[in-house]
């Protein structure tokens, strides 16, 4: 999913001094004081990184608890610290991305995405053509992280020219990403999954298409039904949006040129990295050739508006109220606070394996797992468990895929039902999760906070649903092969 890679050697803490409702305590806590500060504090109760330090908060009860259960301070510190190791490129992709959206604003890319998109998508067409446009950039890249950065970031601009709510649009935009992700063979997760079931990756992949297929379908429909209900605010003067950018920006189609060189580096499998960066460099000499005077109007050395707008806040001032909201960028300084967030949550997660609460929580969970449809939602339950305590996809795949690997053949089940089930209840529903790396991740990237895409992040939310309701009709349970 992002694109960092995959850990299947992830080692689980066991700690039999740890009882179940001991190693409950920091998660009960830390729900209560993250919904404490969203629903009464209006999430400012500690100042603006009131997650960051809750999530802290949560880490230090968790090592409180571990202390008292005779788990190591070694043992927590070596469990923060791969964590932290693991999540150090997705870091660095933000840090990029906060780059890349500044110098994409300066060099007039993501304006030149809106002008010519505007034209092309009109309100009755524009979420489920989203949900189509992502998924096929993720199908080809085989990351949600890069297509939400780069035709996420064109989409979220050009649906709030049309005066569509954000949420709805970050919805369109992170469903057909994960659906594009999950069902491409260059994703992590979808190699990850099935080395943890015990599968092949085209096994799996096919697999997959029976829950995959008609989640995607119903949330397409959903798109549809809103875009032809949907009053939108900007249809009716999108002729003097066009205007106000041919005069603010010069705007011709070479501008494509940068984004296009991006995608072709990653379906070329160049790292990331990479890509993202010679898409920060090729922006920030576009913005010299092609939008001068904006540079020159911006700071009296074009190349220190091509740094400002690399580090730290950039607007364009146009006389529209609406574009001059689109037109501001925050740079690596916009992302600080996603980065922040996520850190703390790989602080708190890592102590959590360390004093070995996650393994009490699963195993807790493993147990009641008498039937098969219990199986499958015990499975259900440790992914998105996990997505919520552990902050990390990465762990909401490996850990279930090791505790219930002995389960599914003991029920005489083909490994790819669990690594079916890992996917569609670990991948997808960690952008669900506003303290999940994903989640920080996308609301940061789109500037769309995790309350207002939820309820439209169709595909995310129903993914785990309708595993469940295969697994509780028993449709497309695959059996061991008899030896």
């Amino acid at each position: 999913m992002a694109s960092n890679e995959f850990r299947t050697d992830e080692h689980i803490v066991d700690n039999r001094e740890l009882n179940l409702w001991e190693a409950l305590i920091p998660v009960i806590l830390l729900m209560g004081l993250l919904a404490y500060n969203i629903f009464f504090k209006d999430g400012a109760w500690l100042g603006d990184y009131s997650n960051q330090i809750i999530l802290l908060i949560g880490g230090a009860i968790a090592a409180i608890v571990g202390f008292f259960n005779k788990s190591t301070v070694s043992t927590m510190v070596s469990e923060v610290f791969e964590n932290l190791k693991s999540v150090l490129i997705p870091i660095c992709i933000l840090i990029l991305v906060g780059a890349l959206a500044g110098t994409w604003l300066v060099s007039g890319v993501i304006p030149a995405m809106v002008y010519y998109g505007l034209q092309v998508l009109s309100p009755g067409i524009f979420l489920p053509a989203s949900v189509v446009i992502a998924a096929i950039i993720s199908i080809a890249t085989g990351s949600s992280w890069t297509t939400s950065a780069t035709v996420g970031i064109a989409l979220i601009g050009i649906g709030t020219a049309l005066g569509i709510p954000t949420g709805m649009i970050a919805g369109a935009v992170i469903s057909g990403a994960y659906f594009g992700d999950k069902m491409s063979p260059l994703s992590d997760t979808t190699n990850l999954a099935p080395a943890m079931a015990g599968t092949d990756l085209f096994t799996h992949i096919k697999y997959m298409t029976y829950t995959t297929v008609p989640t995607i379908l119903i949330t397409l429909m959903v798109f549809t039904f809103f875009s032809l209900n949907i009053e939108t605010s900007g249809s009716a003067d999108i002729s003097g949006l066009l205007q106000t950018m041919d005069t603010t920006f010069n705007i011709n189609p070479w501008l494509f040129a940068v984004p296009l060189l991006v995608v072709a580096l990653i379906v070329m499998k160049t790292k990331p990295l990479i890509a993202l960066g010679a898409g920060v460099v090729v922006a920030a000499i576009f913005a010299v050739i092609f939008q001068s005077d904006i540079l020159s109007e911006l700071s009296s050395s074009k190349i220190s508006s091509i740094i400002n707008a690399i580090f730290t806040d950039t607007a364009i001032v146009t006389d529209n109220e609406t574009l001059n909201d689109l037109f501001t960028a925050g740079g690596i300084k916009g992302m600080l606070w996603t980065i922040y967030l996520i850190i703390c949550a790989m602080i708190f997660g890592g102590i959590m394996d360390g004093i070995g609460a996650l393994s009490r929580i699963t195993k807790a969970l493993l147990s009641v797992a008498s039937s098969v449809f219990g199986l499958f939602s015990s499975t259900v339950l440790s992914c998105l468990g996990l997505n919520v305590i552990a902050s990390d996809q990465y762990l909401a795949i490996v850990i279930p895929g090791k505790m219930f690997k002995q389960a599914y053949e003991d029920k005489g089940l083909a490994p790819e039902n669990l690594s079916r089930t890992l996917e569609d209840s670990g991948t997808v529903t960690s952008v669900l999760i506003p303290w999940n790396t994903c989640g920080a991740y996308q609301s940061g990237v789109l500037g769309v906070g995790v309350g207002e895409y939820f309820a439209f992040a169709i595909f995310n939310w129903l993914s785990p649903i309708m595993t469940l309701i295969f697994a509780g009709f028993k449709i497309k349970l695959r059996q061991l092969a008899s030896k």
